[in-house]
């Protein structure tokens, strides 16, 4: 019956967010800002590990699949094709789940406990709309762009091992990454990661709204975020699969 409980109170939330907001000059200033804070405050951790992503799964999949046997794109096109189905549009959006998720939580949450939302409410604000639209728009709006990067640089991660160690030629791995391109591949990871964008920023806003108690609540309403938004994801993820593949 808690399950029901939290779906609905998840649904009137969202009733109460989509709606034109009163004052489009302030949404606008906050969907920069969340930009800013969600996107660009982002890159350096998606740059760091999609780096070190492309570059460990060249030497696995290299050393793994050592056979006279196998063609010389495999490593290449193995690399490729997990950045784009898996690590980029999923994994990174597991890992942002924890940045961007708590981050939403803790700050909304925050906002209750000190009743602030309880000021706007009696002022005739729309206080859900006011503090998670503009989270949720700018955070499906940028999602994309990161996992376009974070593909483009675990390629150059996995083309640094070339160029750096004997393990794999950069001309064999070229080849690899070049061989039998689907690009609704591309289409399919951008897809999804607006989807997930979508579920971190919209139940990490839930867990912070309806925060009751103090300072601890609020770091348990983060913790519920993040589990909760990578359980949805994961969930959401062998959906869409099923669906788009």
């Amino acid at each position: 019956m808690k399950i029901l409980q939290h779906i609905g109170e998840y649904v009137l939330l969202m009733g109460k967010v989509f709606h034109l907001p009163d004052r489009q000059r302030m949404f606008w200033r906050q969907y920069s800002f969340e930009l800013e804070k969600q996107g660009l405050m982002s890159l350096p951790i998606v740059v760091i590990i999609s780096v070190f992503i492309g570059a460990i799964l060249t030497v696995q999949t290299k050393l793994n699949t050592e056979n006279p046997l196998l063609p010389v794109y495999t490593t290449g096109l193995l690399t490729r094709d997990t950045l784009l189905l898996e690590f980029s549009s999923t994994i990174l959006c597991l890992i942002l789940a924890g940045k961007v998720g708590s981050n939403i939580a803790s700050e909304i949450g925050s906002m209750r406990i000190t009743e602030q939302i309880d000021a706007m409410e009696i002022m005739g604000v729309n206080s859900a709309n006011y503090l998670i639209l503009p989270k949720i728009v700018a955070f499906m709006t940028i999602m994309p762009l990161l996992v376009i990067i974070s593909i483009a640089v675990g390629l150059v991660g996995g083309y640094l091992v070339g160029v750096t160690s004997d393990i794999i030629t950069v001309a064999d791995y070229l080849v690899g990454i070049q061989y039998a391109f689907i690009p609704y591949y591309v289409a399919y990871a951008i897809i999804k990661s607006v989807v997930f964008a979508f579920i971190i920023t919209s139940l990490s806003s839930y867990y912070g709204y309806f925060v009751k108690g103090g300072a601890l609540d609020v770091g348990r309403a983060s913790t519920n975020a993040v589990v909760n938004s990578n359980i949805i994801i994961l969930m959401t993820d062998l959906l869409l699969t099923n669906l788009l593949l």
